[in-house]
């Protein structure tokens, strides 16, 4: 039932672009204007196909993470352009996710009661481990946040130095100015607002680390 409805769900939805889907053993299916992009996805079972029903938005990358989704040539970008073009028909066409979004809504009040305790266990849990661990995919002062690739070919410290110089850029920094940093992580921006630019920083953060 479920990968019957998905498909249904897909050829009222995908109209420019093309998408061949094919869930599980069901015949492969063409949908769109046969014009580019052109993608090629697999879903391996109907469990799959239901999770990408019911909540799209948050099925697609943990689907393509566990591998449950795969798509022809890792062409993930061609995917990204056929679902951005696609986004704002989707609550018109899928009643079942429209629904179902309502009552997350609904229930978000409650769901994001982050009282102090829960909020320290939650930041432990994330942040109170190894630094070696951190050390394998950050850069050198342990960026948390997205780095600024101005040209493809820079590194990974590089484009976060970039990226620091840019959130400056953009709050005007001056000498003398007071910073709060909500959520500071390991400091590098602090340290790098004080440091270039001349501010007062206070840093908060509830990790240990």
């Amino acid at each position: 039932m479920w990968d019957l409805y998905f498909e249904r769900m897909l050829v009222r939805l995908i109209k420019t672009g093309t998408l061949l889907v094919k869930v599980a053993d069901r015949d492969e299916i063409e949908l769109g204007d046969g014009m580019p992009p052109r993608v090629r996805v697999r879903i391996a079972d109907r469990a799959t196909a239901r999770r990408l029903l019911l909540d799209p938005e948050m099925a697609l990358g943990e689907c393509y993470m566990d591998g449950s989704l795969t798509i022809e040539g890792d062409d993930i970008q061609g995917l990204m352009e056929l679902a951005v073009r696609h986004v704002e028909d989707v609550r018109q066409v899928a009643a079942l996710p429209r629904v179902l979004g309502v009552l997350r809504r609904l229930r978000r009040p409650a769901a994001q009661n982050n009282q102090k305790p829960k909020a320290l266990r939650n930041v432990s849990h994330h942040y109170d481990l190894d630094g070696a661990i951190y050390d394998l995919f950050l850069d050198e002062d342990r960026q948390y946040s997205c780095a600024y690739f101005t040209d493809p070919s820079l590194s990974l410290e590089a484009a976060q130095r970039a990226k620091k110089a840019h959130i400056a850029g953009k709050l005007l920094i001056s000498p003398g100015m007071h910073i709060l940093d909500i959520g500071c992580g390991w400091g590098g921006m602090a340290l790098t607002l004080a440091r270039d630019y001349g501010a007062r920083v206070t840093g908060i953060t509830l990790s240990k680390e």
